[in-house]
């Protein structure tokens, strides 16, 4: 019999990722809640060298890191593919996801819980900048892979969800339709799909949080 465990945050895009892979293949799966704050012997154990969520345990095996099991899960368990079938495909889905897991989602991020003052333009252009580029790539397109959603979607799930309740609770809003028009659709497509809207936390809860984290940090607008 197959076993499966996730250990994962409720509210992190992270985890909410994995647990939209094990979703779409029909994976069942017993999901442990992880207080970062004082984290679990089993967490410890499972991801010794980073200590982070999420971690899939398959059968007593851990997979750490979420675009990884979102790799292990798509070859793992039968059901929707994840990944394109071509290999090429599968290269550019790999490029995108690492953008958007990395330099864009390190801008967005920079620029979301800068501080109001001098320098917060220049981190705001630099976020721009990077959402350009993923506006651009979704010109003519309702998702990254075409008409259903796939890796590439998913690697880039806390835009249309996470970035706007920060962008509520800080004062920075960097997203609008008038800046990034085909991101903007993407967003509406993304979060009007029944597995998406199913798989996301509750609302007030992350905005509560993030708005204690602003105060916290001094930038609100």
């Amino acid at each position: 019999m197959t076993e499966v465990k996730l250990l994962g945050v409720g509210g992190s895009s992270y985890s909410r990722r994995v647990e939209w892979a094990l979703k779409v293949k029909g994976v069942k799966y017993e999901f442990v809640e992880e207080d970062l704050q004082n984290k679990s012997p089993l967490l410890l154990e499972s991801n010794p060298v980073l200590k982070k969520i999420p971690v899939l345990i398959h059968n007593g095996k851990p997979i750490r890191e979420s675009m990884i099991i979102l790799e292990y899960i798509d070859e793992a368990f039968e059901g929707p593919s994840i990944l394109p079938k071509h290999p090429y495909e599968r290269a550019i889905a790999r490029f995108w996801t690492k953008f958007l897991d990395g330099k864009c989602l390190d801008a967005v991020r920079e620029a979301l819980w800068s501080k109001f003052g001098g320098e917060q333009e220049k981190i705001k252009q630099e976020a721009y900048e990077m959402l350009k580029i993923v506006d651009n790539e979704l010109k003519g397109k309702k998702f990254f892979g075409g008409n259903k959603i796939g890796f590439v979607d998913v690697a880039a799930n806390y835009i249309p969800f996470w970035v706007e309740i920060v962008e509520e609770a800080t004062g920075n809003v960097l997203i609008t339709s008038e800046k990034f028009p085909n991101l903007c659709a993407w967003m509406d497509e993304y979060l009007s799909c029944s597995e998406v809207k199913e798989n996301l936390p509750d609302r007030d809860f992350m905005l509560s949080f993030f708005k204690a984290k602003a105060l916290a940090e001094n930038v609100i607008s």
